[in-house]
């Protein structure tokens, strides 16, 4: 079906996303955690078996190099799923983190793993997936994770999670047995196959970072609003990559911030310049326009009016309105604050708004 389809679909029935351009790493040693906690920002050693985090790899400024999740599992390793996109920089950093622990007389290796990923995803996943699972799903809640035969193929691990907002999970399953376990799900008639453009509208709706456009290596953990991805413990002991510049940021708050945008009108797009409510793109003859832009790096332009840029946006099938994320200066970053977008050289209005867009249905187990 079409993006429009697909995307509805997802939020009322359930769909299957191929993701298995994702990178899936094992890690295993009994210093796999220590390992783990030297490059990211999470609290590993406090997840217990089964349970996963989201967290994030960050670099000597406290720019964020990718988001991950890490999964603690019941057998002997760490099971982590990063994004494709970054798959040659994380395993290089992987690498030789262990590498340089291992020289050292420390205990862990990796393992890239040849499996596919599917995800299914919707409100009535839980139906589906259970007549091909021997455990009961109810019992799983979000970000914990299985090993189990799924509709007759062994070896798969279902984690109760994904990138929709909506109840769902990611399958690991034997890269030799995929198109099965895919044409298995896609027999029920309330499955559909679905593409990465609904995927990415669905993350947007729920307010999640797309590596790359809303979070880079520029961008820090407080700016992003991913403070709660930083552990309790870790915090104190900021023993994680770039912790003096993140817990600087903590305590004198950050100079922009992820925000949410609405508007009507022609969509808003990654890019776009985020102004004043006025609507001026750079202030009379200041020198820094070009063709109604600001030739200036994001927040650096001495112009007053130019207050950030857009990161992601689009029309949200669910709402009927546009949709969008962007960084501007903490100051005009409170929800309910006017300000303008700029499409294609003319201002329309657009408004702060609390993220996320349509509420999210993550399962908590009873």
């Amino acid at each position: 079906q079409g993006h429009l389809q697909s995307h509805l679909h997802t939020r009322r029935h359930c769909s299957l996303f191929d993701v298995s351009h994702m990178l899936q790493t094992r890690v295993y040693g009994r210093d796999r955690v220590r390992f783990m906690e030297s490059l990211v920002v999470g609290d590993i050693a406090e997840l217990k078996p089964g349970q996963g985090t989201l967290t994030l790899l960050t670099n000597d400024k406290g720019g964020i190099t990718d988001d991950l999740i890490v999964t603690n599992t019941s057998e002997d390793h760490l099971y982590v799923v990063s994004n494709a996109g970054c798959a040659d920089k994380d395993l290089a950093i992987l690498r030789g983190r262990a590498e340089e622990l291992q020289a050292t007389g420390s205990d862990v290796h990796l393992e890239v793993s040849d499996n596919a990923l599917l995800a299914l995803q919707g409100p009535s996943m839980a139906r589906v997936l259970q007549e091909g699972l021997s455990d009961d799903l109810a019992k799983l809640s979000f970000m914990n994770s299985i090993n189990t035969t799924v509709f007759g193929v062994p070896g798969c691990r279902v984690t109760r999670c994904g990138y929709t907002g909506e109840d769902g999970v990611e399958i690991s399953v034997p890269a030799g047995r995929a198109v099965e376990l895919a044409e298995r799900l896609l027999g029920v008639p309330d499955v559909w196959l679905a593409g990465l453009a609904a995927r990415d509208s669905l993350r947007l709706e729920a307010g999640l970072c797309l590596y790359g456009n809303d979070i880079d290596e520029t961008t820090t953990p407080v700016e992003a609003g991913l403070l709660w991805t930083l552990g309790k413990r870790r915090r104190t002991a900021m023993d994680f990559p770039g912790a003096p510049f993140i817990m600087a940021q903590v305590k004198e708050k950050p100079r922009r911030k992820r925000v949410g945008l609405t508007s009507v009108g022609p969509p808003i797009r990654p890019h776009m310049a985020i102004l004043d409510p006025e609507g001026r793109p750079v202030a009379p003859n200041c020198g820094h326009g070009r063709g109604g832009w600001c030739c200036q790096p994001l927040l650096t332009c001495p112009c007053p009016h130019v207050l950030g840029t857009v990161t992601s946006g689009c029309p949200s099938p669910s709402l009927g309105k546009n949709i969008a994320m962007g960084y501007v200066e903490a100051a005009h970053s409170r929800a309910g604050t006017k300000l303008t977008v700029e499409v294609r050289k003319k201002q329309h209005p657009a408004l702060i708004t609390k993220m996320p867009f349509v509420p999210t249905h993550y399962y908590t187990a009873k």
